[in-house]
Parts: C-alpha cells; structure tokens; sequence
C-alpha cells in the first residue's frame, strides 16, 4: 500500500473499523460503494442462494482481499456474497473507485490482490476435493479444531453454523455432536462447544 500516494488516500476515504466475531462486516449494500482489506482476524465468505440455503465459499485470513469482490467490480455486477467475522477483525474500507483505479494503475497492488485470489481459488478447489474424500466425522474435526486451540477450547458456533462450514445438514451435526459429547471429547450448550480431548479429535484426521 506504499504505493498510494498521499492525493490517492484523500480521494479514497479510507476507514478502519472494528467488528466482533459473528459479526457481518461486508455485503451487497457496501460492495456498492467500498472495497475492503482484511488487516487482522479471520472472516468467511459465504453466499445466499435462491432458496434460502446458505454455503460457504472461501475464508479470508489478514492481507487478503475477497475474490467476489474483485471480479464483481471489475465487471460491473452487484457483489453476491456475505462476508462474516470469525474471530474480532479489523479491516479497512476505501471508495470502490479507489479500490478499482488501484488495481489498474498500481502493479504493486495488482500482483498482491490476483496472486491472493489464486490463492484463494486453489484453496477453494483443495476445499472441494477434500469435501469428496473426507468422511463427516473428519470434516467435523477439522472445523473445530480450526476455530479453537489448546487456550482457547471455547467456540460460540451453532450446529447450524457447523453444518454450513463442511456441507452438511444440522440434523446430521447434531448427532455427531452429541456422539462427541457422550464419547466425552467436547463439551456442548446452546451455541457453544468446548473442546475437552483434542487427541481423539485430530485422531479422525488421519494422516
């Protein structure tokens, strides 16, 4: 961002704003009007199909960018996604214009952003294969133990949430949460889910 010059940053009105986790930090309304880069935390994007069902796309980790959007800007279309804290982030807003003339003028800013979308778009394309080969119970490990840690055992996520994360339905979550809870690995309540052994949760892992 070193780039931008002092006359470049006044015409994009740049903020910085603070969410919660949980929080819905970026959506149609503002992909009218901002870009956006995530400076700390983590966030996923999901989308919102005709039915109602919603699935998840991509995260987004700090010094990313969202990939919709990019491609959504730059050609024109309203952006059709949600973007939703994970964890407490930070994030900074400018002028979509800004955000567009950067990618065009600056290469230093434009290599940064497209070789994150590769990134992401690789990514999204592991996420999908390992969705094919990995069974329920190692999807499920996998997303709480991403969103927890040896210090932090606490994760304020729903079932629904869950079913969501791994392409799953509620009802099946719940009962593998249940099974976990009566196995004595986690502990669970209302929106929450505590993380007791971990071992025998990264066993389902496999290699």
């Amino acid at each position: 961002m070193r780039v931008v010059t002092p006359e470049e940053w006044v015409e994009a009105r740049p903020t910085i704003r603070k969410f919660p986790a949980k929080f819905c930090i970026f959506q149609r309304e503002e992909g009218a009007d901002h870009g956006m880069f995530l400076l700390s935390g983590t966030a996923r994007i999901s989308r919102i199909a005709e039915d109602g069902g919603e699935s998840i796309i991509s995260t987004l980790t700090a010094g990313e960018v969202c990939a919709l959007l990019v491609l959504s800007g730059l050609s024109g279309r309203d952006y059709p996604g949600t973007i939703t804290a994970e964890s407490e982030v930070e994030a900074l807003f400018v002028a979509k214009q800004s955000f567009l003339g950067w990618l065009q003028t600056h290469a230093e800013i434009r290599g940064a952003v497209f070789g994150g979308l590769l990134d992401g778009l690789l990514r999204i394309s592991e996420q999908i294969d390992g969705r094919r080969s990995e069974s329920l119970d190692a999807r499920l490990a996998k997303a709480l133990l991403r969103t927890s840690s040896e210090r932090k055992p606490l994760l304020n996520m729903t079932h629904h949430e869950l079913a969501v994360e791994i392409g799953s339905s509620r009802e099946v979550v719940s009962r593998a949460v249940r099974r976990y809870r009566q196995q004595g690995w986690i502990e669970s309540g209302r929106g929450w889910i505590r993380i007791v052994r971990r071992v025998e949760l990264e066993s389902l892992l496999g290699d």
